[in-house]
């Protein structure tokens, strides 16, 4: 629902801030007063077309801004364009440039026009002369009908089956594109495969073996400097070991004297363990230790070996053997691909049979639906000044879609005895606004949703008894979405909630547009002037406040 408008610069209006209410709002007044301008700032914060030739004259950008209270079933519309709402409103602007850029924000964000567009469904429908396009194109048709018919689970099972069946059509035109390619290179990837399983390499064992050549090729010092270190611990008599003995004599003969020295003995006895474990260590690593050239010439060419397969196939071991998993799934691909083609297609049949049995009950649903959406709309339109027109819901066969398999299109005869032709090409701007109006009503759920719903031009050629039943349906929209409209209609202003005049006046030499909500006296002499003119004789006001009265009473 919009709660408020901003508008500046924007065509001939300066400055312009004002609050909508839930129910039926009508905007009325002089014709050239710029009712229309309040329509199109709406229409530009749904994602509508801009240009630099609706700036006010001397200004060097345009503003507009709309507060909407978005109701909780639409948040995921707008969470899944990356936009959040903070308290259940919504704040959309867009911003016009004298050079003809635009900018456009939601949530205080920057998004674009596309985004606002996107958005546009979770806040409002503008239903204009130049509006029809969205409404009455065929997806929004199909999708008029479905909503009438009820048909969300049935869309939500064909449209799981659509994806399955299109996942096998891509995966058997991918298994024959490159059938024959794999065929080609199965050759090399067994020669790939053999090679590397030949080496039989193990996890790190490169960083082993690179140890251990180092080793080999060192044994001459390695030797010398084990023994140097073992005898300076060990082995000469000056060792460290035999001071380490010499000192822990004279130690427990001090203790024996003094017992205070007792932590300098204690402190030698694990340093003696230490340099005999040591000792021991290198003896050990001596006896061990040999030069053996059969395996550093094992070595390098081990090694040798890997580096050849690092060259072809990956820097490291784990590459090269997860290279070679790779290799293993192709060539298991392509010896089983005329199996896997098999099972996919076995599995795509299914899945086509269980598409058209889906689909199937979805076109009959859309028939049903369709047959009986023409007539309430038909029977709608008797009442807004169209009985002579009639309207055809045609459902017929289509490529299978995540929608299923049918096209729907409107067909419309707006005389007797013409064939019934394509809705865009045969109404009018006004029959088009009746017959959304007709629509929107017959397929609109009371309560299902504070929407704004915007009519334009909806009482165009109608007057009388046709005009109070537009104000009717008017009134019966507004009890569960927001409603405003222009209009030109005494009796369609009187159903009205709130009314609005647009007037334009001259302020300093400057053609300013105003709009201000009128309450008491000041509506029945807006009805009155609708009614007779700027002539308000006490018969006019009469007429005037007794239409307030009818309207009051729905």
């Amino acid at each position: 629902m919009l709660l408020e408008l901003h508008v500046e610069n924007y065509a001939v209006v300066e400055k312009l801030r004002v609050r909508f209410h839930a129910g039926l709002n009508v905007l009325t007044g002089e014709t050239g007063s710029g009712k229309s301008i309040v329509v199109d700032a709406l229409g530009l914060l749904f994602g509508g077309r801009a240009s630099a030739d609706s700036l006010r004259s001397g200004a060097d950008r345009a503003r507009i801004a709309g507060i909407f209270e978005v109701p909780k079933s639409s948040y995921q519309i707008l969470a899944d364009a990356g936009i959040d709402v903070e308290d259940g409103e919504l704040l959309v602007e867009r911003e016009i440039l004298a050079g003809g850029k635009s900018r456009a924000f939601a949530g205080s964000r920057p998004v674009t026009a596309a985004v606002l567009r996107e958005i546009a469904p979770a806040l409002g429908d503008i239903h204009g002369q130049h509006d029809q396009q969205r409404l009455f194109s065929p997806d929004a048709q199909l999708e008029i009908i479905d909503s009438f018919a009820g048909n969300e689970a049935r869309l939500t099972e064909v449209a799981g089956i659509f994806r399955a069946w299109r996942a096998c059509a891509s995966e058997l035109a991918e298994l024959e594109k490159t059938e024959q390619e794999k065929l080609r290179l199965l050759d090399l990837w067994t020669f790939q495969r053999n090679e590397i399983e030949s080496v039989q390499l193990k996890a790190g064992e490169d960083a082993e073996l690179e140890a251990e050549r180092r080793v080999q090729q060192n044994v001459g010092r390695l030797m010398e400097s084990a023994n140097v270190a073992y005898a300076a611990l060990y082995d000469a008599p000056e060792s460290a070991c035999a001071q380490l003995k010499t000192a822990l004599r004279r130690a427990e003969d001090l203790c024996k004297i003094d017992e205070t020295l007792l932590p300098v003995l204690e402190a030698l006895r694990p340093v003696q363990f230490a340099v005999e474990e040591a000792s021991a260590t290198l003896r050990d690593y001596l006896g061990h230790l040999e030069a053996d050239p059969d395996r550093l010439d094992a070595i390098e060419g081990r090694l040798a070996s890997i580096d050849k397969l690092k060259r072809k196939y990956g820097a490291t071991i784990a590459e090269i053997l997860a290279f070679v998993q790779d290799v293993k799934q192709n060539i298991e691909l392509t010896e089983h691909a005329t199996e896997r083609r098999a099972e996919i297609e076995r599995r795509r049949g299914e899945l086509a049979k269980q598409f058209e049995a889906v689909a199937g009950r979805l076109t009959e649903a859309r028939r049903t639906a369709g047959a009986e959406l023409a007539a309430r709309v038909m029977f709608e339109l008797k009442a807004l000044a169209m009985e002579r027109t009639t309207l055809e819901v045609r459902v017929s066969p289509a490529s299978w879609s995540l929608a299923g398999s049918d096209a729907v299109a409107f067909y419309v005869s707006a005389n007797v005895g013409e064939e019934p032709r394509p809705i865009e090409k045969v109404a009018s701007g006004g029959e088009l606004s009746r017959i959304a109006l007709a629509l929107k009503t017959c397929v609109t759920v009371v309560g299902s949703g504070n929407r704004t719903l915007v009519f334009d031009e909806v009482d165009a050629g109608i007057g009388g008894t046709a005009a109070e039943s537009v104000g009717r349906r008017l009134k019966m929209l507004a009890g569960g979405s927001q409603v405003l409209c222009v209009t030109h209609l005494a009796q369609i202003a009187g159903f009205a909630d709130h009314q609005y005049s647009v007037e334009k006046r001259e302020v300093m030499g400057r053609t300013v547009a105003e709009l201000r909500e009128l309450t008491g006296e000041a509506r029945t002499r807006e009805i009155g002037r609708m009614l007779a003119g700027q002539r308000l004789t006490p018969e006019v006001l009469r007429h005037a406040e007794q239409l307030l009265e009818l309207g009051a009473g729905e």
